[in-house]
């Protein structure tokens, strides 16, 4: 309900979804039931695995996260987290409120043993391939035992999802060496030295989009103004590209030329392709779609979270990250200013 184009919307991604995979059983649709179920009609939407959980209130986009979740009892996000708490699904996919997503799905379902901070990972298309940048949004304020955390959740959603073999992990920093960054960082880069990652140390803005890491750590306040920036500035770059290739007839005959070539680029930076964002670190299978994501975004989001259970990510995050744990004990609990090596 929290979508920026209402539930029609939504539905008509679960129907897409369901037509493309007959392995989902069951999917709730939680909200406002006499919303709902016109906009089912209207989709034709007519599943027999779909099942709706009426819910009163919404957490809206102007609720203050923690005040919205306690207050809205009754709210389509929290009723839906409830029945991943409850065991009645196995995922959980939303494109309202971030703050609030995070505060109840943190409340209700708890962290993962051993996790400090939930984090949320996003895969951003970078010049061949794509890497994935974590926090985008879920922490904003972090301790360097948080950073740790993050870059083996990264590692591993890397290497589950997106397939690669052996991640570059690094620290988002103003430069590569060592003495850069803030006390956040430096701190972060001790830690992340000796963890048993492919860990490459700092990586600046300009190596993001040159494919020289695969995951890129950092809090959730420099994440999300990254991710932003990046969305922000490929929509500009396509317009701005459109506007000059339509300046002569010349141009439009080397636009007509290369359209495939323009169509490829536009599908590739089309954050609809890539469905959501998991919310990595948590007792369950949380996906952040984007606010104004589409039919075809809600869909890829469906497939995301399944990609999630199949691998058995949140097993896997929970093993890496108690074995972390002890390797960095005596780095976390040392005085400052003392270094301890493994």
């Amino acid at each position: 309900m929290g979508g920026d184009h209402g539930c029609g919307v939504v539905i008509d991604g679960v129907r897409l979804a369901l037509q493309a995979n007959s392995a989902i059983t069951e999917v709730y649709l939680v909200g406002n039931q006499a919303e709902i179920e016109p906009a089912l009609k209207q989709s034709r939407c007519r599943d027999s695995r779909v099942r709706i959980v009426h819910a009163s209130e919404v957490v809206t986009m102007d609720d203050k996260p923690l005040v919205g979740v306690r207050k809205k009892k009754d709210s389509s996000l929290l009723r839906a987290v409830e029945l991943l708490e409850e065991g009645k699904a196995e995922a959980l996919i939303s494109p309202g409120n971030t703050g609030g997503l995070v505060a109840a799905a943190t409340i209700k379902l708890r962290r993962l043993e051993g996790v400090e901070r939930p984090a949320i990972a996003t895969i951003v298309p970078s010049a061949k391939n794509e890497f994935v940048l974590i926090d985008a949004g879920a922490s904003p304020e972090c301790k360097a035992i948080h950073l740790a955390h993050f870059a083996i959740m990264g590692n591993i959603y890397s290497r589950e999802i997106l397939g690669r073999k052996n991640p570059r992990v690094g620290i988002l920093s103003n430069g590569s060496e060592e003495m850069k960054g803030n006390d956040l960082t430096r701190e972060a880069l001790k830690l992340c030295q000796q963890l048993d990652l492919n860990f490459i140390g700092y990586v600046e803005g300009h190596d993001l989009f040159s494919d020289h890491v695969e995951v890129a750590v950092t809090d959730g306040f420099v994440g999300n103004l990254v991710l932003k920036t990046c969305e922000s500035m490929g929509k500009g770059m396509l317009r701005m590209v459109k506007r000059e290739l339509a300046a002569n007839p010349i141009r439009k005959l080397g636009a007509a030329l290369a359209r495939n070539a323009f169509r490829t680029i536009k599908q590739r930076m089309d954050p609809d392709a890539y469905g959501g964002a998991p919310l990595l670190g948590l007792n369950g299978n949380v996906i952040k779609a984007h606010g104004a994501a589409r039919e075809r975004a809600i869909m890829n989001a469906i497939r995301v979270s399944m990609e999630a259970i199949e691998h058995h990510i949140n097993d896997m995050i929970q093993h890496d990250i108690l074995q972390a744990n002890q390797r960095l004990q005596p780095i976390v609990s040392a005085p400052v200013g003392e270094i301890v090596h493994n």
